[in-house]
């Protein structure tokens, strides 16, 4: 099976990377974050027709949303029907990063 290429608005978001070293194969987790994290629609729409919700929740479950700001967190608990009680418990958890209890 030959690796399926990432779009360029996926690509556009790993300025950071060697974009011909990532693939949805062996980096799903690391796309994940990264796009949901960002606020690149048209990215947005391409990880949700690579990969299903469910996929997407389970690495939000897994993560505990940290990968996530706050914000990020709360919406994509909406759009991917969180439980509200676990992401608060996660957005209440000391360990979060010092960063995500800031005043916006």
């Amino acid at each position: 099976m030959e690796p399926m290429s990432l779009p360029p608005s996926i690509r556009k978001l790993l300025h950071d990377c060697d974009t011909a070293q990532v693939t949805w194969e062996a980096n799903a987790g690391f796309l994940i974050d990264r796009v949901l994290s960002s606020s690149n629609w048209a990215a947005i729409c391409e990880l949700r027709a690579q990969l299903s919700d469910s996929a997407l929740r389970a690495r939000i479950e897994a993560t505990e949303g940290r990968k996530l700001s706050p914000r990020q967190l709360t919406f994509w608990q909406h759009v991917l029907n969180l439980d509200p009680e676990r992401v608060k418990a996660w957005l209440a958890d000391e360990n979060r990063s010092p960063w995500d209890k800031r005043r916006s």
